[in-house]
């Protein structure tokens, strides 16, 4: 999480079997960095946010250093985390983890909001194994037929009416979709430079400059290339069917979205989990040793 805090497991007092995770978000970083109105835009979207493929937050609290978001736990760890450690995954793993995504994005965008930071660190795979959204810093409801302007996103995932300031919506997402796809596939995202300045510029070279290695199938390469267009309006899942355009891809065939929807399908991955505060799928970090200033001037007084 940066300079911004950290996220800690914890417990119920009444009932120890039940486990959250409690994002502690330091107050006066939060305004040194002006992301008030981001984060209580976070807060509004995940409070409303009832998906199966989003994590949820339950409540959220502050006092003089902190304001805090109280998440359902996801014990199996960062999906960056997994990639990392397989080096890549086959078509099996990365066509679940992109159908997860996608049943999010159908979530989001139906109600007028586009994410805009999708990567394999902001998603957490739950204790069977279904890929979730966590992290809605850069998420905003501009609903449905608007466009916004915000520069963000990752320097690696973010599209070129984006880096141009041309206006961006949930075309955007699919963008951001198909650079998922490669990363899963391949190890290691199509662009990426030395520093942002260099990888913006080899994104706005377009997506036909892109090596793709043997590993990508046919109908993975053909299904990244119509996500990553440069024309956003061009972008599979932009057209009057919508997303269903991308689920009925060649690459999705003989895929069980029913299974997937209903919770009944098998994830190709499934996290060993010994107990309700096992956290040995994530990577320790040194716990954060400055005492947090306190930050008084109220702007999180609805928070």
């Amino acid at each position: 999480m940066g300079g911004f805090g950290r996220v800690e497991l914890v417990q119920l007092s009444k009932d120890k079997s039940k486990t959250f995770a409690l994002k502690c978000l330091k107050k006066k970083h939060i305004v040194e960095t002006r992301q008030q109105e981001h984060i209580y835009s976070e807060k509004k979207i995940m409070m409303e946010a009832d998906s199966p493929f989003i994590t949820k937050l339950h409540k959220t609290f502050r006092d003089k250093k902190y304001v805090y978001m109280l998440m359902e736990v996801c014990l199996g760890g960062e999906l960056w985390t997994i990639l990392r450690d397989r080096g890549h995954f086959d078509d099996i793993t990365a066509r679940f983890c992109v159908a997860c995504v996608l049943e999010a994005f159908s979530y989001l965008h139906a109600k007028g909001i586009i994410y805009r930071d999708l990567k394999p660190e902001n998603l957490l795979l739950d204790a069977r194994g279904y890929v979730k959204l966590v992290d809605f810093g850069f998420a905003k409801k501009i609903g449905v037929g608007k466009k916004t302007w915000t520069f963000c996103g990752t320097p690696e995932y973010v599209a070129p009416e984006i880096i141009l300031n041309k206006g961006h919506d949930h075309s955007a997402d699919y963008w951001s979709l198909g650079i998922l796809m490669y990363e899963l596939l391949n190890g290691t995202p199509p662009f990426s430079g030395s520093d942002p300045m260099r990888t913006y510029n080899i994104i706005l070279k377009g997506v036909d400059h892109i090596e793709f290695p043997k590993k990508i199938s046919r109908s993975a390469h053909v299904l990244i290339k119509k996500l990553c267009r440069d024309n956003p309006m061009e972008r599979l899942g932009y057209g009057k069917n919508g997303i269903s355009d991308i689920r009925k891809n060649k690459w999705f065939q003989g895929f069980d979205w029913e299974g997937l929807m209903n919770l009944t399908m098998t994830p190709p991955i499934i996290p060993k989990i010994r107990h309700p505060t096992d956290t040995t799928n994530f990577d320790s970090y040194p716990r954060d040793m400055d005492i947090a200033a306190d930050e008084l001037s109220g702007w999180d007084a609805d928070f």
